[in-house]
C-alpha cells in the first residue's frame, strides 16, 4: 500500500484535505522522509468531533443491534488479517519496531484484540433485572457517546483496535487522534474502517500535534477521552477532564520491577526478560526495566543478562535476525543517551552496551545496555526511560525486595520469578501494581489491564474493558412488570 504523498484525514466517511501544518513522517533507521501530510487542525478536531456527535444523537449507530456491530467489526477483522503484512511492514518503516516483532505482536495483537472484545460483548449484561427488597430495576449499560481515543506512536494499531473496537461495540461514535509520528499506520485503519462499511461519523480519524489534540480533549461535543502515553501528558488530560468532569481512562507510564527470587532458574528468567526488558527496542510501557536480584545472585545473574544483552542483535528493522531497532525519533535517541549518561554519573556501573552500534552512520539507534550497583535513588531506577536499558538493584531480604519494587510513583506491571510458586504468588500480592507476571506469564487479553498510581485511570481489556465505554441506568419496575431482554 504505496502512501507517499497522501496528505488527507478521514471525517464523516470522507477523505478531506487537513488544515493544519505539514509535517513529515521520518524513517527512525535511514532518517529519510517516507512521507508529508497536512496534520488536523482545531478546525479539523471539530468537524470530527462534530461529525462523530451527529452519528451517534441522530444516526442509526448507538441504536443498531448488538448483532449488526459484531458483524461489522468482524469484517474489519478479516480486512486487518488480510493486510497484516503490509501493516506490519509500514509500521517498522514508521517507528523502527524489528519485523519479526512486528508481524507477530503490532499487527497480530489486534486480531486477537478484536477476538477477544467479541468474546466479552456476546455475554456482556447490557440490559438486566436488579430486585432487592427495596425495589426491582432494569439496569442497563447505555453508550457513553462520542469517544476521543488519543494513541500513541509505539504499537499504533494495537491500541487503536483496543481503543475502537470496544467502543463500537458499546454503540459509541470515535473520533482516533493517532500520533503524527506513525500517522500512516492511522490512514491505514482509516481505510480498513471505510471497506467494512462502517456509517459515516462513526469513525474519523485525524493525526494532529499537541494543540488540537487539546483541542479534541476539551470539545464540549466528547463524552469521553480514552488516552495512552506519557504520565505527563496523560495529566494534563485528567485535569482537563475533570475541569468539565468528562469521563476519562488513561493508561500511562511504568518504571516496572522483576523480582528475581533466591530459588529462581537464572536461565528461565534471562530468557524472559530479552522480550520482557527488550521488546519493541524497549519503547514498550510495561517492560521489565529494574531488576532486582538477592546480593549473593548478583554477579550470576549479571554475568547472564551480560551475555544475554551482548547477544541481541542490533540493525535494519527489516532484517528479520534483527532483534534492537532505533528508537522512533532523534529526540527520543537524546533522552535515552541522556540517562545512560546520568546512570554512569551517579555512580552504577555500565555493564555492556551504552554507545552508538558499530556499523550504524546513520539512524537514531542505541546499544542495548546493562548497568549494575544500581542505587534505588537513582534516575536510572525511578524514571521512564523508555529505550534498551536495564538495570539491576539487590536485595537483602523479601521484604526489602518488595519495597524497593514498590517505592516508586509508577504501578503498571510487574514480575516475579521463582520456583515455589505460592511463595511467588504471596510476593505478587504485595506489588502495588495492575498486573504481575509469574514466571514471564502474560496476563492474557481476558483480564483487566491498568495501573496503580501514576500508571494511570481504569482498565483496559475485558468486561471492564467494554464497560469503560459505557453510563449505568437503572429504571424502576413494579414487581408484576415482564420486560423482554
Amino acid at each position: 500500500m504505496d502512501w507517499q504523498g497522501r496528505s488527507d484525514l478521514f471525517i464523516d466517511g470522507a477523505w478531506v484535505t487537513g488544515s493544519g501544518e505539514a509535517l513529515d513522517v521520518v524513517s527512525p533507521a535511514t532518517e529519510g522522509v517516507l512521507a508529508r501530510f497536512k496534520a488536523g487542525s482545531p478546525a479539523d478536531i471539530d468537524a470530527a468531533v462534530t461529525a462523530a456527535r451527529r452519528a451517534f444523537d441522530e444516526g442509526p449507530w448507538a441504536r443498531t443491534s448488538l448483532e449488526e456491530r459484531v458483524a461489522l467489526i468482524v469484517d474489519l477483522r478479516r480486512l486487518l488479517q488480510e493486510e497484516q503484512e503490509s501493516s506490519a511492514q509500514l509500521m517498522t518503516d514508521e517507528m523502527g519496531c524489528p519485523i519479526t516483532q512486528s508481524r507477530a505482536i503490532l499487527a497480530g495483537a489486534p486480531l486477537d484484540i478484536i477476538d477477544a472484545y467479541l468474546d466479552v460483548a456476546r455475554d456482556f449484561p447490557f440490559q438486566e433485572i436488579r430486585s432487592a427488597r427495596t425495589g426491582r430495576a432494569l439496569v442497563s449499560h447505555e453508550p457513553v457517546g462520542v469517544v476521543a481515543a488519543i494513541v500513541p506512536w509505539n504499537s499504533p494499531l494495537g491500541i487503536s483496535v483496543q481503543k475502537v473496537v470496544p467502543a463500537l461495540l458499546a454503540g459509541c461514535t470515535v473520533v482516533l487522534k493517532p500520533a503524527p509520528q506513525t500517522a500512516l499506520t492511522g490512514f491505514l485503519f482509516a481505510e480498513l474502517i471505510e471497506r467494512a462499511g462502517f456509517p459515516p461519523g462513526v469513525v474519523n480519524v485525524v493525526p494532529a500535534d499537541r494543540e488540537a489534540s487539546e483541542a479534541l480533549v476539551v470539545h464540549p461535543g466528547v463524552d469521553k477521552v480514552t488516552f495512552t502515553g506519557s504520565t505527563a501528558a496523560g495529566r494534563r488530560i485528567a485535569s482537563l477532564c475533570g475541569h468539565d468532569l468528562r469521563r476519562v481512562s488513561l493508561e500511562l507510564g511504568g518504571k516496572s520491577a522483576a523480582l528475581v527470587l533466591d530459588d529462581a532458574g537464572l536461565d528461565q528468567t534471562v530468557e524472559a526478560l530479552r522480550m520482557g526488558a527488550f521488546r519493541n527496542s524497549g519503547q514498550v510501557c510495561t517492560l521489565k526495566t529494574r531488576v532486582l536480584v538477592p546480593e549473593r545472585h548478583r554477579d550470576e545473574l549479571v554475568g547472564r543478562l551480560e551475555a544475554m544483552v551482548g547477544s541481541l542483535s542490533v540493525g535494519d528493522p527489516h532484517d528479520e535476525a534483527t532483534q534492537i531497532g532505533p528508537m522512533v525519533t532523534q529526540a527520543q535517541l537524546r533522552r535515552v543517551e541522556g540517562y545512560i549518561a546520568a546512570g554512569s554519573e551517579q555512580g552504577a556501573k555500565l555493564v555492556t552496551g551504552g554507545g552508538r552500534p558499530a556499523g550504524q552512520p546513520r539512524g537514531w539507534f542505541v546499544e542495548p545496555t546493562l548497568f549494575s550497583d544500581v542505587d534505588p535513588n537513582m534516575s536510572i531506577a525511578r524514571e521512564e526511560i523508555f529505550g534498551p536499558v536495564l538495570s539491576v538493584l539487590t536485595y537483602a531480604d523479601e521484604r526489602e525486595a518488595v519495597a524497593i519494587a514498590n517505592d516508586t510513583s509508577y504501578g503498571l506491571s510487574g514480575a516475579v520469578f521463582c520456583t515455589d510458586v505460592e511463595r511467588g504468588l504471596t510476593i505478587a500480592r504485595q506489588l502495588r501494581t495492575g498486573a504481575v507476571e509469574l514466571n514471564g506469564s502474560a496476563i492474557g487479553l481476558g483480564a483487566p489491564f491498568g495501573g496503580f498510581k501514576e500508571s494511570g485511570l481504569g482498565r483496559e481489556n475485558g468486561p471492564e474493558g467494554l464497560s469503560a465505554y459505557t453510563e449505568m441506568r437503572s429504571i424502576g419496575l413494579a414487581p408484576d412488570v415482564e420486560i423482554a431482554l
